[in-house]
């Protein structure tokens, strides 16, 4: 298991919802000792964040201005690139119906779903590129270009197993292309994600054109959209966007 993928997931978890927004109504609760109506106020104030941005409406609020920013791509064919890159996104562990193998995430899956067709409408060579920073045998990027492989009929010719992060899969993934003279590629994940990826790809030296998939802030509206269900979107929303800080901090000279 990967130590840095550990430690990201244990501050994401204490930086994201819903423990951030638990622990903050907690520290109202013991500020009510001392200060009462402060106390009662950040407790409040926590309880409403929480029971907005578990709604639809709520998460929108974080996921519309990222997905903005890098729209649909609509004539891959004239993109002119020189491959296509696909970037892992979660496994399902040692699933029962496929005889204990592991298999593509559901986003995972669309991603190399959307990196079919794109292939079939450009013919561009693959790579796809994700590790196994959770300890698994088998790296991400090997599952995705099985699947590929057997089920799309979609050719892989690269990939990259030893990334950890979205700056790894960028660093390593250079590596392999710069060597076969690549330097233009469509890049595909999901539209939440792009920018954070896009940005490090760019910072490696590759011209990126933005293929994302998954568009959650075009899905039709309903009257279910302000009642909470869910804080997944918003938690993936938050994510990307104090990935993008942290990235901005971290990682904008990784071709140095």
């Amino acid at each position: 298991m990967s130590f840095s993928w550990l430690m990201n997931a244990t501050m994401g978890a204490f930086l994201l919802p819903p423990l951030n927004l638990i622990l903050m109504c907690g520290l109202g609760l013991w500020m009510r000792r001392r200060w009462p109506r402060l106390g009662l106020g950040v407790s409040i104030v926590a309880l409403v964040v929480l029971t907005l941005i578990s709604t639809r409406f709520g998460a929108s609020l974080f996921i519309t201005p990222l997905e903005r920013l890098n729209p649909p791509l609509l004539l891959p064919k004239d993109a002119n690139a020189q491959a296509i890159v696909v970037l892992g996104g979660g496994r399902i562990a040692a699933a029962p119906e496929y005889g204990g193998q592991d298999i593509p995430s559901s986003a995972t899956l669309q991603r190399i779903r959307y990196a079919a067709t794109l292939q079939r409408e450009t013919a561009l060579p693959v790579l796809v590129t994700g590790g196994q920073p959770e300890g698994a045998l088998a790296s991400e990027a090997s599952i995705m270009a099985r699947v590929l492989q057997e089920d799309f009929s979609v050719p892989v010719r690269w990939i990259e197993g030893a990334s950890n992060n979205t700056a790894e899969n960028a660093q390593y993934s250079f590596r392999i292309l710069h060597a076969a003279g690549v330097r233009r590629i469509l890049l595909v994940t999901d539209a939440l994600h792009m920018q954070r990826a896009k940005l490090v790809f760019e910072q490696m030296g590759l011209e990126v054109i933005p293929a994302p998939t998954i568009f959650i802030s075009t899905m039709r509206s309903t009257p279910a959209d302000f009642l909470p269900m869910s804080l997944h979107n918003a938690s993936y929303a938050m994510h990307e966007w104090l990935g993008l800080a942290w990235y901005g901090l971290r990682h904008r000279n990784l071709a140095q």
